[in-house]
């Protein structure tokens, strides 16, 4: 049967990454129902044509005419703005990939989740700020929650050996989510410190936006994986490691109690973990290179630096003060990595600020959406304040 799609942030990589493995798809296997881009109105409009999308949405609202006109005589619907991107999230569609990077995208991720069907999560946000609002949101409609981060997504695939205990988590001792450990993995504090942009998103392996390579370059983007992972698998916060992997070869470890331990490899190419969620419980083809075992000829694996990378350590440390201070780390950590794209701030700043904002907010609770927006916007409040603030000391 032919599987309705919708993607939510389809111009950015993971979007582009999944138009690829459509586009690559037997005819007829995938139907495209709505397209969401934030302003890359050409992108977003050539993706439109090309996969015959239903519905095409730009979030920016001065975008709008450019689209309109761009896809004029197609028969493609346009819209424009957030009640649209809301919209577009809540269309009827077999599978959707919410993929709107960082907490902007929270509401789309929970209208699709609302609508019921397979959510493939790479917003990790949503998780991170919303934990237990989107896991009841995807309980109450029947949703599938899909994890596609190369980790997550590794961990999923590892946990299928667990059988079918009544509790099939109780023969879990732990599962292990790798790091590349990003450009600076070997850099001295003094190097990292004069670090610029351009130095922190250039990642050795991986192909990212400038946010998640920023976040992989502080480690954050481990951190709120850790976040992530503690979510959506039902295990305490001290049973989740993290290990640097160069290689960026093994995406994920579950370790038994028998001994046995169960690993995922694959190149570092996201369309391996978005194909297994699209075609999942089935497996799809995909044109990504082949892991050569006998090429690669080592894989190494180092417990991280937290005294280098603080940002591990402030994860856990929110997760264990609870209420509203995960949110509170991704929306400081969100604010100070624009600051440092923008050349306000400098690279080891992004973690001392984050730091900070947590002292200063604490850990309040934020029951419903509105409170965790409130609290998001808090955060971010603050943590230009504590920037600005040592920009002048």
């Amino acid at each position: 049967m032919t599987r309705s799609v919708t993607i939510l942030g389809c111009t950015g990589s993971v979007g582009r990454s999944t138009v690829a493995l459509l586009e690559e798809a037997p005819e007829g296997a995938f139907r495209v129902e709505a397209l969401v881009a934030n302003r890359d109105v050409a992108r977003l409009a050539a993706q439109a044509r090309r996969l015959r999308a239903r519905l095409a949405v730009v979030a920016d609202p001065a975008c709008h005419a450019a689209l309109a006109e761009a896809l004029a005589g197609t028969g493609i619907e346009t819209a424009a703005g957030p009640e649209a991107v809301i919209a577009a999230a809540s269309r009827p569609a077999d599978w959707t990939m919410a993929a709107i990077v960082g907490a902007a995208g929270l509401p789309a991720t929970l209208a699709a989740l609302a609508r019921g069907g397979v959510v493939a999560l790479a917003n990790k946000e949503s998780l991170v700020c919303a934990g237990e609002i989107v896991l009841a949101t995807a309980r109450a409609s029947g949703a599938t929650l899909l994890p596609v981060d190369s980790e997550h997504n590794a961990i999923f695939q590892a946990l299928e050996a667990r059988g079918g205990a009544a509790d099939p988590y109780a023969t879990v001792e732990k599962i292990v989510l790798t790091a590349s450990g990003g450009p600076f993995r070997t850099a001295p504090l003094a190097e990292m410190a004069a670090a610029t942009p351009e130095d922190a998103v250039k990642h050795p392996v991986w192909s990212m936006g400038a946010k998640i390579s920023v976040d992989s370059a502080t480690m954050m983007n481990k951190g709120l994986e850790l976040i992530e992972a503690v979510r959506l698998f039902p295990l305490p916060e001290e049973r989740v490691e993290v290990l640097v992997h160069p290689q960026s070869t093994v995406h994920g470890l579950v370790q038994y109690a028998d001994g046995s331990v169960m690993a995922q490899l694959g190149t570092p190419d996201m369309r391996t973990p978005i194909a297994h969620a699209l075609a999942w419980p089935a497996r799809m083809a995909a044109s990504v290179p082949r892991l050569d075992l006998v090429t690669l000829g080592r894989l190494d694996f180092f417990a991280p630096d937290t005294e280098r990378f603080p940002a591990l350590r402030l994860a856990r440390e929110a997760l264990r003060a609870g209420g509203g201070a995960t949110t509170i780390l991704n929306a400081a950590n969100e604010a100070a990595v624009g600051m440092f794209l923008d050349r306000r701030i400098g690279f080891l700043d992004i973690a001392a600020v984050v730091e900070e904002t947590l002292e200063r907010l604490g850990a309040p609770l934020a029951a419903d959406l509105a409170a965790i927006l409130a609290l998001d916007e808090a955060a971010r409040a603050e943590a230009a304040r504590i920037a600005a603030e040592r920009a002048a000391a």
